[in-house]
C-alpha cells in the first residue's frame, strides 16, 4: 500500500511531539501491510468526511485518508479526536 500525505496532514503532523510521530510511523508500517488490522480501527465516516475513513493512533489520536485506488491511500488530516470532527 502506498500512502501519500497531503499538505495539511504534513503540517498537523510536525506539531506533534517525537513520542506520537514514532507512534504513527508504526501504525504507518502497520496500514501498509493491512489497513484493516484491528489495531488500526478503521472505519468509514460521514458527515463532512463522507467518502473518507479514520484510523485510530492513539487513544485519542486519528487519521482520516482516503483510497485513490486499491493500492494507494491519501492521508489528508490527523489529530485529536475533538480537533477533527468538532
Amino acid at each position: 500500500m502506498k500512502i501519500i500525505f497531503h499538505k495539511n496532514f504534513e503540517k498537523q503532523y510536525k506539531k506533534f511531539p517525537d513520542k506520537t510521530k514514532q507512534k504513527v510511523k508504526e501504525r504507518n508500517i502497520l496500514f501498509g501491510k493491512d489497513p484493516y488490522d484491528p489495531i488500526l480501527n478503521n472505519h468509514a465516516l460521514n458527515g463532512k468526511y463522507m467518502g473518507y475513513r479514520s484510523i485510530s493512533i492513539t487513544g485519542d489520536i486519528r487519521i482520516i485518508y482516503k483510497f485513490l485506488d486499491k493500492d494507494t491511500a491519501l492521508f489528508s488530516e490527523i489529530g485529536t479526536h475533538s480537533d477533527l470532527y468538532s
